[in-house]
């Protein structure tokens, strides 16, 4: 008998070349999805090297994964980690800086050495030292283990905009328009966003053992079909991700809505 039209439960997870794509219902679940993922990192590898990310997307995963460090499932006392970002000019002292967020929405709430943390320093003026000192953090490390990510509007993973090439190691990016305005809702008003960042470089990004993305909300489903479902492109960073060896996108069903 032939095969019916495949249920609900059949098409929640789907596997594309390298590429691993996980449906969930909401924004919660997708956390708990992405949240599974990365705990089983740390239990398999406890002194694994974790690269995180910051914006909306993953607060709900560091959350997940507090609650369960809070019930004794998860220990991170060995676990390094390196952030993808940081805007140029802030320091932990603004409450706007990545460094402030992974402290606020992770750090200090699990039992991770903060002496094995790692976020790009913002305030160095020197931008080709400090990118190549971030890099030689991430040398020193091995290399990442798991990387997670989020999705921008216009496709840039980290601070990775849209351009005519792959840009290799940590470098200071100008925002584009389309990263500014959306990154204008977490500042008192658009003038306060920073134009500037350090960012680990597509080339740091691919070299991670695995990567882990998360997306929700309607808003993102139309990049989701052209970062992973078009061409591999510069101009829509994300794309190079079809071709990493271990690529998983976790996204709830909005964010999926036009596969």
């Amino acid at each position: 008998m032939a095969n019916a039209t495949p249920t609900r439960c059949q098409l929640k997870e789907r596997r594309i070349l390298n590429m691993r794509i996980i449906s969930a219902r909401d924004y919660d679940h997708m956390s708990r999805q992405a949240a599974n993922i990365i705990s089983a990192q740390v239990i398999l590898k406890p002194n694994c090297v974790l690269g995180l990310a910051t914006g909306s997307s993953p607060i709900g995963t560091y959350k997940q994964l507090i609650d369960w460090y809070n019930k004794g499932d998860i220990d991170f006392s060995h676990v390094r980690s390196v952030n993808l970002d940081e805007y140029v000019g802030l320091d932990y002292s603004s409450d706007q800086s990545y460094i402030y967020f992974m402290r606020h929405n992770f750090f200090d709430h699990i039992n991770i050495d903060l002496a094995n943390t790692n976020v790009p320093c913002g305030v160095n003026p020197n931008a080709e030292e400090e990118c190549a000192r971030y890099d030689q953090i991430i040398k020193d490390l091995g290399g990442i283990d798991l990387q997670l990510l989020g999705l921008g509007p216009n496709g840039h993973i980290g601070f990775n905009e849209p351009d005519d090439c792959f840009t290799k190691g940590t470098h200071k990016v100008a925002l584009t328009d389309a990263t500014i305005q959306a990154n204008k809702r977490f500042f008192e008003k658009e003038e306060d966003v920073p134009r500037y960042a350090y960012t680990m470089g597509i080339c740091d990004i691919m070299q991670a053992e695995r990567v882990v993305m998360v997306v929700s909300g309607e808003s993102k489903a139309g990049i989701v079909k052209e970062a992973f479902f078009g061409p591999v492109t510069p101009h829509v960073p994300a794309s190079i991700l079809q071709l990493h060896k271990d690529f998983t996108l976790v996204a709830d069903e909005a964010a999926l809505s036009q596969i």
